[in-house]
């Protein structure tokens, strides 16, 4: 038998063996902590490219900007303006394409499972409505899996990988057109499939690629469609657009142009300058404008309202105008709140630690693995998040007394949603009239519906108290709920493939 030090492989008089550290990328091994030497703790890709974004000011750059006059100088800026109005409003429509086909796929998938529950209540065929249930959350991700193995840089939110360009790496792949569409249609089926997944981090990624890509007015994908647009070919103005499109597509997802201003200023980007701060607030504001007008249009007829701004809205936090005693919160509110951060803090703390073990775990045991047996992982994990949510509606359901007021609220405040918006995804799974099923409620809906629940209808309330801040602390400890459940399912499933 040959040694095995300073090589991959084993090899004897039959055959060679070579170990799984083949297949890992240099940054798996530096996560995983398994180099040896400390000039491998750096090991740069041979696909990874380096971007420039410093200005080389040499004579033909001086003769060059000499040339240039005021009115070339104004045009330029005017059509960057422009070109930052049309990568909001795109970024915008993106969101708009995912989240119409999510809420289509959801209501067909939960009108089908909803109609087989009620009559195989009565002659006892639930297995038939499980069935059907799996059937399409295992298609949806099924598709959503192909989808990654047709583009493995779409996996994930693309988060790391634009803040990677932002900073000067560019990943081969991280701002195609390709790439945009296998995220696009990945988030849209892995969200229709049940899983406990959301829409929003993948809409900076999305807004990335379309701030690449637009300004060039051409594609790698698309090579036979050539147009002459002489402006913004260096990777600096590209960088510019690129953070403009990442700050929209938080923008979009939360309906928040500041916020995304933020993101893009503070996490994003290393290189900044003041009038870039500018452009990426407009671009931030048409693409909250844009996602507000067609959803709003959309989904309640009435064209020019603005009532969504966001992917995700749950609802307007309003006194009643009979009360004037009302206030949304008090000073007595503020310890809570405070209470709410620490919580939130420490749960945030030990879910990061666990995901960052569960990361790991996964880049020794599955990823070296081939291909197919990844797509068995997330088949894996829909067929178990599946039956647990479907057993637990079932089972661990309880009826619940519907809101009859016109305005749901309590004698602090009003939350500005009729009783038919929020009646209207109840779930009464097993209950008689004027009742229905609170777990099924909460996994029988999309996830937006599911919060607006949780904040609107009374009887979810978990404590008998009318404070705006435990009403806020139930939700978040629900939600981390969800999310550690969903963690405990990952890891019995990585245990099954292992094993």
């Amino acid at each position: 038998m040959a040694g095995c030090r300073g090589s991959l492989c084993c090899c004897c008089r039959w055959c060679c063996c070579c170990g799984e550290r083949e297949t890992r990328t240099p940054e798996e091994l530096t996560i995983l902590g398994e180099t040896q030497e400390e000039e491998d703790e750096i090991l740069p890709r041979k696909d990874y490219e380096s971007l420039d974004y410093d200005r080389c000011i040499n004579d033909p750059y001086l003769e060059v900007l000499e040339t240039m006059d005021n009115k070339k100088g104004r045009r330029y800026e005017a059509v960057k303006w422009m070109v930052v109005f049309a990568i909001g409003v795109c970024t915008g429509l993106v969101g708009l394409f995912v989240d119409f086909f999510v809420r289509l796929f959801t209501q067909l998938k939960f009108g089908v499972v909803q109609t087989s529950v009620e009559e195989c209540s009565l002659k006892g065929c639930l297995a038939l409505s499980l069935l059907e249930l799996l059937g399409f959350n295992l298609t949806f991700v099924f598709l959503g899996s192909l989808l990654v193995l047709i583009e493995p840089v779409a996996a994930g939110s693309g988060i790391p990988e634009i803040k990677c360009y932002l900073n000067g790496v560019k990943i081969p792949g991280i701002v195609r057109l390709r790439t945009l569409l296998c995220k696009a249609f990945g988030v849209l089926f892995s969200v229709a499939g049940g899983l406990f997944v959301g829409k929003e981090g993948p809409m900076i990624h999305s807004g990335a690629v379309v701030g690449a890509g637009l300004p060039q007015f051409q594609s790698i994908s698309l090579r036979k469609i050539q147009i002459n647009f002489p402006y913004f070919r260096s990777d600096r103005d590209k960088r510019d657009f690129v953070s403009a499109g990442a700050a929209a597509g938080v923008a979009a997802a939360f309906g928040a142009p500041i916020g995304g201003t933020l993101f893009s200023l503070e996490e994003g980007s290393s290189f900044w300058n003041q009038g870039l701060t500018w452009k990426v607030l407009f671009c931030s504001m048409s693409a909250t404008f844009t996602l507000n007008f067609f959803r709003s249009g959309i989904q309640f007829g009435s064209w020019g309202s603005f009532q969504l701004p966001g992917l995700l809205n749950f609802g307007e936090f309003k006194c009643s105008d009979s009360d004037k005693k009302c206030h949304l919160w008090t000073a007595m509110d503020l310890g809570f709140f405070v209470v709410m951060g620490v919580i939130g803090g420490l749960l945030g703390a030990t879910f990061n630690c666990l995901n960052k073990r569960l990361a790991k775990y996964r880049m020794r045991n599955v990823h070296p693995k081939p291909k197919l047996v990844r797509v068995f992982e997330s088949l894996l994990v829909s067929l178990v998040t599946t039956v647990v949510v479907f057993v637990a509606s079932m089972v661990l359901g309880e009826c619940r007394q519907m809101s009859p007021s016109s305005q749901i609220g309590n004698d602090s405040f009003l939350l500005q949603v009729t009783s038919e918006d929020v009646n209207s995804s109840i779930k009464t799974f097993f209950c008689p009239n004027e009742t229905y099923n609170d777990m099924a409620t909460l996994f029988f809906n999309p996830q937006e519906s599911a919060i607006l629940q949780l904040f609107h209808q009374d009887a979810l309330s978990l404590w008998p108290c009318s404070s705006s801040s435990i009403s806020c602390l139930r939700v978040g400890l629900t939600a981390f709920l969800f999310q550690a459940a969903f963690l405990c399912l990952l890891c019995c499933v990585e245990l099954l493939l292992d094993v």
